[in-house]
């Protein structure tokens, strides 16, 4: 698996700041134009696919909106590793296929490090490995299928995702 570049962003990120609401009137291409836009002005003109979010806390706090979730996933960042997120969030990450990994020492990482997910958790650029929680089975089916309507799509094929 490749390393991924880290995008650093404090605690407490909301769903404001990754679908702001003057935009949520438009499809999702428009609305990852302006992810995070408040915090990171350089974020979705600047972010590569396969890069990942290293923030603090809360991550995903705030609205419901899936668009947040989605913003990233259009945007193709590979995942966001923090020690905690909004359960609304987590859900909605994980039902369009966006890897979250609840890392409690995520905020040892830093901007621009290479990082690479692996089984027990994340390794850092010095080859330390910080230990994440585990994933269910089940939510990494999503995350490798695309998201939970590929999984359902799969298993109405009689595929296993």
């Amino acid at each position: 698996m490749t390393a991924s570049r880290v995008w650093k962003l404090g605690a407490d990120v909301d769903t404001d700041a990754l679908a702001p609401g003057a935009y949520m009137k438009n499809g999702i291409d428009v609305i990852a134009q302006h992810c995070l836009e408040a915090l990171r002005p350089d974020f979705a003109a600047g972010v590569q696919p396969g890069d990942v979010i290293v923030a603090g806390p809360n991550f995903g706090i705030g609205s419901s909106r899936e668009q947040a979730a989605g913003a990233l996933v259009h945007l193709g960042v590979r995942a966001v590793i923090a020690p905690s997120f909004s359960g609304l969030f987590f859900r909605n990450a994980f039902n369009l296929g966006l890897l979250l990994l609840t890392c409690a020492e995520a905020e040892q990482l830093q901007e621009g490090d290479a990082v690479t997910p692996v089984p027990a958790g994340v390794q850092g650029p010095d080859g330390r490995v910080l230990p994440c929680q585990p994933i269910p089975d089940f939510l990494m089916d999503m995350v490798h299928a695309g998201g939970l309507m590929n999984v359902l799509k799969q298993r109405s094929q009689g595929k296993k995702p």
